[in-house]
């Protein structure tokens, strides 16, 4: 009888250590998106700047996008550079990676009405990637999340530049987002 009355106070104590019930349910506000990591780290200006930046970059065979901060909206070439730089040392801590490290030798865009001409220097051996859709999602995910660019073309010097879209197909026209879309993981 004792250890039932023992265990009936644990039991009644342990209920009484919850959240308390209300009579109907009340608004609640999320955080900020997106959400406040655990790092102790003081924030560095990018990640309180005025402005977002979406860089996409990859997990798990899908592109995933990534809000960094910035005192102003970052030109486009320096967009593309900080693509090309990778994930930051947090975000590869969350398992972020690149496809892009070895796709190409240099990588050059410029925006005319709104279409982001990206012209590409290949590398020159096959080195055996089987992530090249993930690449170039990257980079049309990341150019395309900008409001003033509607699409992204790939050229190869002032050629058009045939490159995979997220089912495999090849494509030498504009791209967009869209056609990444099945390869777009929110988070």
């Amino acid at each position: 009888m004792a250890g039932v009355a023992v265990g009936t106070a644990v039991f009644a104590l342990l209920g009484a250590c919850g959240v308390p019930a209300e009579d109907r349910p009340r608004a609640v506000t999320p955080p900020p998106v997106p959400f406040p990591s655990t790092a102790t780290a003081a924030p560095t200006a990018a990640e309180t700047g005025a402005v977002t930046e979406v860089l996409y970059f990859s997990r798990d065979e899908r592109l995933v996008p990534v809000i960094r901060r910035a005192d102003q909206v970052p030109a486009l070439d320096a967009q593309l550079r900080g693509l090309l730089a990778g994930p930051t040392p947090a975000e590869r801590d969350d398992g972020l990676t690149s496809a892009l490290p070895g796709a190409f030798t240099s990588a050059v865009v410029e925006l005319v009405d709104g279409l982001a001409r990206v012209t590409v220097g290949l590398t020159a051996v096959d080195t055996g990637r089987s992530d090249g859709r993930l690449a170039y999602g990257q980079i049309v995910c990341t150019l395309s999340a900008r409001t003033d660019v509607t699409a992204v073309l790939f050229l190869e010097g002032d050629t058009p530049l045939s490159v995979p879209r997220a089912d495999g197909s090849l494509s030498s026209g504009p791209l967009t987002a869209a056609d990444y879309a099945v390869l777009i993981n929110p988070r």
